[in-house]
C-alpha cells in the first residue's frame, strides 16, 4: 500500500463512506463493532482519518488509533472521539515498533486486509498475533467487489493480487493493491491460534471476528 497515495487522499478519503447504496450496511457494521470489545484495550491498525474509531472504541478500556500518515491522523484527531482513545503514528507493516507495545487484548482494522499482498498475509496475521494473549479478540471489516459500485479491477498479477487504478482531485493516477478475499481464503490464513471464526457476508462489506487460543 502506498502511504504517500493516502497521505495526498486523506481530505478525500471519506468520499467512499457517501455512497448511497451502501449507507444501510455501513450503519449495521458501525452498529455491530462496539461490543466486540467492551472493556477491552484495544489496538487499531491503519485508522486512517478514524471513520471507525469511534465504533469500535465506544465501550473499550483504552483504545490506541495508529495511522503511518500525519495527514490522516490530523484528520483523525479534529473528530469526537471516546475520552480512551489516543492516536498515534505506527507503520502498520511494522507491528515491532514501540507504538504498538501497550499490553492490548483486541485489535480491529478496517480497509486494511485489501492492501495488503496475499502471500505477506499470513505472516502480517502471526505478528499481530504476537502482540496479543490467548482470549484476545480481533475484527476485521472490509470490500466485498461489487460491479458497477466498486472500482474495476485494473490488473491480476501472477500471485492472484489485484490491482485498482484511482484518480486523485489533482488529476494523478495511481495503480493500488485491493484485494478481495474469500471467506474461505481469509480463514485459511489466520493460523492455528483463530478460535470460532465468523464471516459476516453483505452485499458491499465483510466482517471477520474471532478469539485467539
Amino acid at each position: 500500500m502506498s502511504a504517500a497515495y493516502y497521505a495526498r487522499r486523506a481530505t478525500a478519503y471519506e468520499r467512499i463512506y457517501a455512497r448511497p447504496e451502501r449507507q444501510g450496511e455501513l450503519r449495521e457494521l458501525e452498529a455491530a463493532l462496539p461490543a466486540e470489545f467492551v472493556g477491552r484495550r484495544g489496538l487499531e491498525v491503519a485508522c486512517g482519518t478514524g471513520w471507525w474509531t469511534p465504533h469500535g472504541a465506544r465501550d473499550a478500556a483504552y483504545w490506541l488509533a495508529t495511522d503511518v500518515n500525519p495527514e490522516t491522523l490530523t484528520i483523525a484527531r479534529q473528530k469526537p472521539l471516546p475520552a480512551c482513545v489516543t492516536v498515534a503514528r505506527g507503520d502498520g507493516f511494522d507491528l515491532t515498533a514501540g507504538a504498538f507495545d501497550s499490553g492490548f487484548d483486541a485489535a480491529f482494522t478496517g480497509f486494511w486486509w485489501s492492501h495488503v499482498r496475499r502471500l505477506q498475509m499470513p505472516a502480517w496475521l502471526t505478528s499481530l498475533h504476537t502482540l496479543l494473549p490467548p482470549g484476545a479478540k480481533l475484527a476485521f471489516i472490509g470490500n466485498l467487489f461489487v460491479e458497477g459500485s466498486s472500482t474495476p479491477i485494473s490488473r491480476t498479477d501472477e500471485a492472484g493480487n489485484t490491482y485498482q487504478m484511482r484518480s486523485l482531485d489533482d488529476g494523478s493516477q495511481h495503480e493500488v493493491l485491493k484485494n478481495f478475499p474469500s471467506a474461505d481464503e481469509a480463514v485459511a490464513m489466520l493460523g492455528p491460534r483463530a478460535l470460532r471464526p465468523r464471516w459476516l457476508a453483505l452485499q458491499h462489506f465483510w466482517m471477520l471476528r474471532y478469539e485467539l487460543a
